[in-house]
């Protein structure tokens, strides 16, 4: 799967088109964000996890998404199931995204 672009206007009903998904939040200033970026992508294509979209969030610009998950430091990976907030993290490691993802199956 790809990454999906994804901003206040259309947030919710992605999460409710896609019964798993993680959302990451970043800013253009984030250089965490810009640096886990391709392993983001990496995942998304990743077989272990086709059941689940992955989607991308502009914290800074998109407000109301930022706040359904409680976003406090970037980068920031949050998990949902059926349109509801699982558990979400605030990391630049790939090995702690991938086990996040693991509860989403």
């Amino acid at each position: 799967m790809s990454v999906n672009q994804v901003s206040d206007a259309d947030f919710d009903a992605q999460l409710a088109a896609h019964p798993k998904a993680v959302v990451k939040y970043y800013a253009d200033w984030c250089g965490s964000c810009k640096l886990f970026a391709p392993k983001y992508k990496r995942l998304a294509a990743d077989e272990r996890f086709n059941d689940i979209a992955f989607m991308d969030v502009n914290a800074e610009k998109n407000p109301q998404a930022r706040k359904a998950a409680g976003v406090a430091n970037l980068p920031y990976f949050a998990i949902f199931r059926d349109g509801q907030l699982v558990e979400a993290l605030s990391t630049s490691k790939e090995e702690a995204v991938v086990e996040l993802l693991g509860k989403l199956n």
